[in-house]
């Protein structure tokens, strides 16, 4: 007697095996959350358009990104890992790690995960160029695990930034160098960057035994040099190449200014967020004006 199919009970709480996923799909976001996904993106995204900008090919400036990415999410989980002990301490529940939606383990591994593929990634752009990567991520480990609770916290910011545009154009054949004013401009923004990110934190970082520069100046000198480092780099990436300064230019110096006295004293996260605002105008300069301002590369 041929049998009738039987149905297939629904698993409690929605479709089969949800129940399952469900809680897979929610680790998988704690722990991206986890890897500073912000400004992980910028940094990439600021490299995929300096790419663009010198000229590079679409394998080369693929390698390229995806080697910079994984340089950053290495960077952005270490730093949570290294931080959960004073994230508990501070009761930062925004954190994944310090909530408890993703495992101290899972973190540490990724991080692991992502610095090993970052070095053939990193070195698939030539030996020059990959070197000069994997020492600025080397500088960012380096402020995770220690150099943040000095006064030289801005250093590995500045060094990670600042050769980050010769990572870019060591790729192109002949290894050239990138500009020096390209260079400066990475390297204060980046030292920029780092004083604008600690700002919202000065005071828990103090508590938990963090004391790089910022802290040692106090709030309202720190945003004072963390303004004039952002617009300083905006004055090296306008000023410094040859040639006659265009409308953009003189426009970008005006809305920097502006920004960094409209978020002066400002201790949430706006003065950070003005710093990406910033960074994304400087990439637009580098893609309107393209490889004329990279006259040696």
């Amino acid at each position: 007697m041929q049998q009738t199919p039987t149905a297939a009970r629904p698993v409690e709480g929605g479709r089969p095996g949800l129940a399952g996923l469900r809680p897979a799909v929610a680790g998988a976001v704690a722990l991206l959350k986890a890897c500073h996904p912000l400004p992980a993106a910028a940094v990439t995204l600021f490299t995929a358009a300096l790419a663009a900008a010198v000229g590079r090919d679409l394998p080369g400036s693929a390698f390229t990104v995806a080697a910079v990415a994984a340089g950053q999410l290495s960077v952005g989980w270490c730093n949570d890992r290294v931080d959960l002990r004073r994230d508990l301490m501070t009761g930062r529940r925004d954190k994944p790690l310090a909530a408890g939606a993703v495992r101290p383990g899972a973190v540490t591994a990724a991080a692991l995960t992502a610095l090993l593929l970052c070095v053939p990634l990193s070195l698939a752009a030539g030996l020059p160029a990959g070197c000069a990567h994997l020492c600025g991520v080397a500088a960012a480990w380096a402020y995770n695990l220690r150099l943040k609770r000095t006064a030289w916290s801005w250093l590995p910011y500045a060094l990670a930034f600042g050769l980050l545009p010769a990572f870019v154009t060591l790729g192109l054949p002949g290894t050239p160098w990138p500009p020096a004013w390209l260079t400066a401009a990475a390297a204060l923004l980046g030292a920029g960057a780092h004083v604008a990110n600690v700002l919202p934190d000065l005071d828990d970082d103090l508590a938990t035994g963090v004391a790089g520069l910022p802290h040692r100046l106090g709030a309202r000198r720190a945003a004072a040099l963390g303004g004039l480092l952002v617009l300083g780099s905006t004055g090296a990436l306008v000023l410094g190449p040859p040639g006659r300064v265009g409308p953009y230019g003189w426009t970008l110096l005006a809305v920097t200014a502006a920004a960094v006295l409209g978020t002066s004293g400002r201790r949430g996260r706006v003065p950070f967020l003005a710093v990406l605002a910033v960074a994304a105008a400087d990439v637009t300069l580098l893609l309107v004006r393209g490889a004329g301002l990279f006259p040696a590369v």
